[in-house]
């Protein structure tokens, strides 16, 4: 990690985007058997990226975390493929969306979203992590807005693109939303 990268993640306003986010990902990431060299090493810096600037405010932070790994990236050894493909690695995690044969791109999301998944003590601590983020948001405003992304992710086919996350995370990850939809709403 560059020393940019460590303060990035030790923002003061941070609370679940921090160094323990990237450091559960990239423990996620080691589980992954049958990777080449370059996949891991591609993903592992896009995990690394993924929320370099994460500011609440703001609603570009994945495109300003990809030009920062697109910066900085080089000077590490990437080359311009490499660099291109941690880039748009870290762009799907603003939709996180992926395209049926994107492997590494199933991987990405689903190892973003893997607290999701979560057993509820953790996913609970998760959740009030990210409304103490976006503290400067007023509580109807917020419980609106999340429980709208919530709903959102609870909706959609699949939550984790990659099988393996998906057999092991998914139904516990559709209850922890449920929820934490039930609790917003009442």
């Amino acid at each position: 990690m560059t020393p940019a990268l460590e303060a990035a993640y030790a923002e003061p306003h941070r609370r679940y985007h921090t160094r323990a986010h990237i450091e559960a990902c990239l423990d996620a990431l080691a589980a992954v058997p049958d990777l080449s060299g370059s996949e891991r090493r591609v993903l592992t810096w896009a995990l690394w990226w993924h929320d370099a600037v994460y500011d609440p405010t703001r609603g570009d932070n994945e495109e300003a975390s990809a030009a920062l790994a697109e910066r900085d990236l080089p000077g590490l050894g990437a080359t311009p493929g490499e660099t291109r493909w941690v880039a748009r690695l870290i762009l799907l995690t603003k939709g996180h969306t992926v395209e049926p044969a994107d492997r590494l791109g199933a991987l990405m999301v689903s190892i973003d979203l893997a607290i999701l998944g979560a057993d509820p003590a953790a996913y609970d601590a998760y959740a009030r992590a990210v409304r103490q983020e976006y503290a400067h948001v007023p509580t109807e405003a917020f419980r609106a807005g999340r429980a709208r992304v919530l709903r959102a992710f609870l909706d959609a086919p699949v939550l984790y693109p990659d099988p393996s996350f998906r057999d092991r995370l998914e139904a516990r990850a559709r209850a922890n939303l449920a929820r934490e939809i039930a609790a917003l709403e009442a």
